[in-house]
């Protein structure tokens, strides 16, 4: 990622999160870049021209687009940065990647696993899906023994209540 600079893509990254809006601001910005020209981007960081009137123009030009990317691309231009404004395009989509890089599963177990327990889960986990794991735990009982894990809408039940169910349903066939 482009260092300290970087930290303008982190707060658009965050704000895309927050109002769960990450595909439609990527979305926008791959357009921006598609039609952000050498020329354009030289226009932005002239001190030839007027703030004011460089920042009319990113009004005129991506006004549809949502106001926080609108607002990003004028402090980008305010603060002298929109020569930077592809890489720090790249730098958002960098920070969706490794965003979507990452699942949760909840695990749930019929006690309370140890410290160890859970590491080499989410160790396994990690290696099955290749993706960073966030494990959220909780104990029932009533699973008898084994444990259920729902992850990237998936069940995988390996409790003893699953498996009675199972050989009940067998036996009733």
């Amino acid at each position: 990622m482009n260092n300290s600079n970087s930290e303008y893509a982190k707060a658009l990254f965050v704000l895309s999160l927050e109002q769960d809006r990450l595909d439609q601001y990527a979305s926008c910005l791959t357009e921006i870049k598609s039609v952000l020209t050498q020329e354009y981007i030289e226009y932005l960081f002239s001190p030839a021209e007027p703030l004011s009137k460089r920042l009319s123009a990113i009004d005129e030009a991506f006004g549809s687009a949502p106001e926080h990317i609108v607002s990003f691309l004028k402090l980008v231009c305010e603060n002298g940065r929109a020569k930077e404004l592809p890489l720090l395009i790249e730098d958002f989509f960098a920070f969706k990647k490794i965003h979507q890089n990452s699942i949760t599963a909840m695990v749930t177990s019929a006690i309370d696993l140890s410290t160890s327990q859970k590491e080499r889960l989410e160790k396994k986990l990690t290696a099955l899906y290749k993706k960073t794991i966030t494990a959220v735990y909780t104990v029932d009982s009533a699973l008898i023994g084994g444990m259920k894990i729902e992850i990237d809408g998936k069940t995988l039940d390996s409790s003893i209540i699953k498996k009675l169910s199972l050989i009940k349903g067998a036996m009733n066939g």
